[in-house]
């Protein structure tokens, strides 16, 4: 009888491994004056783009820079600063002890850092301004072919190549690969292609509705209208330096 008891506790509760979709926000300066004015200057015009989604603060470029590597970091300041950019801080990667000692009397985890060598950035900022990078597991790599509509909320994510969508992809769906996205559909969501900072990537789709495109880092998003000869027709989104490029197909 003294095993009913357990068994009753495992019925309602589990411990499993969960794999999650992470943005990690790579600071280069532990001034969160100048990281807020950096913030400002690249989300200002897309203030819900994170959409509350969960981020890991990495500590790890600091040392670039040997007068901030060990800096003193608000980090309850730093939660409300990412906050207004709709994300939610639950962790910290990198740093020294001290911050993360910092770091927990603030509520934030501490994560170990990646033993494989960091992604490239998929954006080129400024050197004051952070860098956010998406992380997933990821399903085997190659080209990724997904024949059901997407959602909003859901992800899917082509690691080290190419992704293909024949459905609808729906407002807040995102689709996401390494090299190309192509979308034989309404494209309504948002669609990154190079993620890793691949600029020759591309996107296409047989009907450009989509509320963020974006390639290496570069994006645009639908508060900018779109041009009469693209909007709800096929197209595709190249890069040009800096600057997206969307041409009739």
């Amino acid at each position: 009888m003294a095993d009913a008891p357990a068994a009753r506790i495992r019925a309602v509760f589990e411990f499993k491994s969960a794999t999650l979709p992470l943005i990690a926000v790579i600071l280069k300066t532990a001034d969160l004056h100048v990281l807020a004015q950096a913030l400002d200057a690249q989300l200002a015009d897309s203030p819900d783009f994170f959409e509350q989604e969960p981020v890991v603060i990495d500590l790890s470029q600091l040392g670039a820079d040997d007068a901030e590597a060990d800096a003193d970091i608000d980090f309850p300041l730093l939660r409300e600063l990412l906050a207004h950019y709709q994300t939610q801080p639950i962790a910290v990667r990198g740093g020294t002890d001290a911050q993360h000692r910092a770091a927990r009397e603030a509520g934030l985890s501490i994560t170990a850092m990646p033993s494989s060598p960091a992604p490239k950035p998929i954006a080129e900022a400024p050197p004051e301004a952070p860098q956010v990078i998406r992380e997933v597991q990821l399903p085997a790599a190659g080209t990724l072919l997904i024949d059901r509509p997407l959602r909003s909320g859901q992800q899917v994510y082509a690691r080290g190549g190419d992704v293909i969508v024949t459905a609808v992809v729906n407002f807040g769906a995102e689709v996401i690969a390494d090299g190309h996205v192509h979308v034989y559909a309404p494209l309504r969501g948002k669609a990154i292609a190079g993620a890793r900072g691949d600029a020759d990537a591309r996107i296409f789709t047989t009907c450009m509705e989509a509320q963020l495109v974006a390639i290496a880092g570069i994006y645009r998003t639908a508060e900018v209208a779109l041009p009469a000869e693209i909007a709800g027709k096929p197209a595709q989104i190249s890069l040009d330096g800096k600057k997206i490029l969307m041409t009739p197909i």
